[in-house]
C-alpha cells in the first residue's frame, strides 16, 4: 500500500515539472517548479528579464574606456621614467666634469694652501645617494601600477635597473680616484710643510748666530736691523716698554725703497689704544703720525733707496709737533692730542702696526728696508742736536730708549747686521 502510495506521488511530480522554452508577446519565459500536494499545484512561476541589445552597448562602451584609462595610464608611467633616464645621464655628465675639474686643481704653496676634496666626495656620495632614492620611488610606482591594474614594462624597468647599476658603479670608481688624489695632495702638502719648517729652522739658525755674533760690533749701537719682505711675521721688538711721558723725541736711521709706501718703521700700542704712537706711510697716503690714534700728516720723503735720518717731536701742550729729515724741519703743527700723556706699560714693536698690542700685524703695513739708531727721549731736543745726529758729528744716545744691541729683539727672520753708518751714507750719495 504504501509503494502504491509513494508511485502515484512520483507521477503528479512529473507531470508538474517542465520547462516551458516557449516566450509571450513581452518577450519573457517561464519555468515550472515541483511544489507539495497541500500547496497550490497551478505550478507559478517566476519572470527573468532578457538583457536588452541596448545594456549590452552600455557594457561594451565602459569596458573600452577603462581600457583607454589603462592605455593612457602606462603612457604617461613611461614618459615619466624616459625622463628619469634622461636627468640620471646629466647627473652622471656632472659627476664627470666636476671630477675633471677637481684634477686640474692647482699644487698648493706656501701661499696657496690645497684645497681638500672631501666636498667633491660629499656631492658625489649625495648623487649615489639621490639615484637609489629615484630607484626605490619606482619600484614604488611600480607597486602603484600593479595595483591600479597598470602593467609596468619589464623592458624598461630592467633598462632602468641596468642604467642605475652602470652609474653606480661609475661613481664608485670616482670616489676611489678622488680617495687616491685626496691621499696624493697630503702627502705633497706635508712635504711642503717639512719643507717649509726645514727653512724656517735654517732661518732661526742663522737668527740664533747672528745674535751670538752681536758681541763682534765695534760699538753696541753700531748696527742695524734688516726686514726684507712685506711680510706679518718680520719684526723687530724693543725689550724695555716706556714710561708716562708728557713730550718726546724719536730719532732713527731708515733706509727704504719700497713702493707704494714705505709702511710703518715702529708703533707703539698701550692697552685699550694699538696706536698710541705709529708712524706710518700706507699704500699711496702721505707718512702720517698718530698720538692716541690722532693724526698729523708729515711731508718727509723715504722711499728712494738711500739713508735717512728722521726726527719727530712733540709734547702734550697744546699738541704741537715737528718733523726732520737730514737735519732740516720740513713741517709743523699743532692740536694733535693735545693734553694727552703718552701711557705706559705698552709695546713697542718695528717693522709692524699693531691692531692689538703686541700682535695681529698686516703685512699690507709692514716695513720693508732697513732701520738703525732708533732712540727715544722724554724731552724736545734742540734743532742742534738733531742736526748734529743727522750730520755724524755726534751721537746722543736716548735717555727712554737707547739703540743697543742688548736693546732689541728680532722675530720671524729679521735680522741684525754690523753698520758704520756714516760710510755706509757716502756710499749713497
Amino acid at each position: 500500500m504504501l509503494n502504491l502510495l509513494a508511485g502515484l506521488i512520483c507521477i503528479y511530480a512529473l507531470t508538474c515539472v517542465k520547462v516551458v522554452y516557449g516566450q509571450n508577446e513581452k518577450g519573457e519565459r517561464f519555468l515550472c517548479t515541483a511544489v507539495p500536494i497541500d500547496k497550490d499545484t497551478s505550478c507559478p512561476v517566476q519572470s527573468l528579464p532578457v538583457q536588452s541589445a541596448s545594456v549590452q552597448e552600455e557594457e561594451l562602451r565602459n569596458t573600452v574606456m577603462q581600457l583607454r584609462e589603462t592605455i593612457l595610464q602606462q603612457k604617461e608611467t613611461i614618459v615619466n621614467h624616459l625622463g628619469t633616464i634622461k636627468e640620471l645621464t646629466s647627473k652622471l655628465s656632472r659627476c664627470e666634469s666636476d671630477s675633471e675639474a677637481f684634477r686640474k686643481m692647482n699644487k698648493d704653496t706656501m701661499d696657496d694652501v690645497p684645497k681638500d676634496p672631501n666636498d667633491t666626495i660629499d656631492v658625489l656620495g649625495k648623487t649615489m645617494q639621490s639615484l637609489k632614492d629615484r630607484l626605490e620611488n619606482l619600484e614604488q610606482q611600480q607597486m602603484r601600477a600593479n595595483i591600479s591594474g597598470a602593467s609596468f614594462p619589464n623592458e624598461l624597468r630592467n633598462l632602468l635597473q641596468r642604467r642605475l647599476e652602470d652609474l653606480e658603479n661609475q661613481l664608485l670608481k670616482k670616489v676611489n680616484e678622488l680617495e687616491e688624489e685626496k691621499s696624493q695632495l697630503y702627502n705633497e702638502t706635508v712635504a711642503h710643510h717639512q719643507r717649509t719648517d726645514s727653512t724656517l729652522n735654517s732661518l732661526m739658525n742663522r737668527i740664533s748666530e747672528l745674535e751670538k755674533g752681536g758681541a763682534g760690533f765695534k760699538s753696541p749701537e753700531n748696527f742695524k736691523i734688516s726686514l726684507p719682505l712685506r711680510t706679518n711675521y718680520l719684526f723687530g721688538q724693543v725689550k724695555k716698554s716706556l714710561p708716562e711721558m708728557y713730550a718726546f723725541t724719536i730719532c732713527m736711521w731708515l733706509k727704504s725703497g719700497s713702493s707704494p709706501g714705505i709702511g710703518t718703521p715702529f708703533s707703539y700700542g698701550v692697552p685699550g689704544q694699538a696706536n698710541e704712537i705709529v708712524l706710518i706711510e700706507w699704500g699711496h697716503n702721505p707718512i702720517e703720525l698718530l698720538i692716541n690714534d690722532k693724526v698729523a700728516q708729515l711731508p718727509l720723503s723715504l722711499s728712494d733707496g738711500r739713508w735717512h735720518h728722521i726726527c719727530i717731536t712733540w709734547t702734550t701742550r697744546d699738541g704741537l709737533w715737528e718733523a726732520y729729515q737730514d737735519g732740516q724741519r720740513l713741517g709743523s703743527g699743532e692740536n694733535l692730542a693735545p693734553w694727552h700723556p703718552i701711557k705706559q706699560g705698552g709695546v713697542l714693536i718695528l717693522g709692524q702696526e699693531q691692531d692689538v698690542v703686541g700682535g695681529r700685524f698686516d703685512a699690507t703695513q709692514a716695513f720693508v728696508g732697513e732701520l738703525s739708531h732708533f732712540n727715544i727721549w722724554d724731552r724736545v731736543l734742540r734743532s742742534t742736536d738733531i742736526i748734529a745726529m743727522s750730520n755724524c758729528s755726534s751721537y746722543i744716545p736716548g735717555n727712554v730708549v737707547a739703540w743697543t744691541d742688548s736693546n732689541i729683539e728680532v722675530f720671524g727672520g729679521a735680522s741684525k747686521w754690523p753698520l758704520e753708518l756714516c760710510e755706509d751714507r757716502l756710499f749713497d750719495n
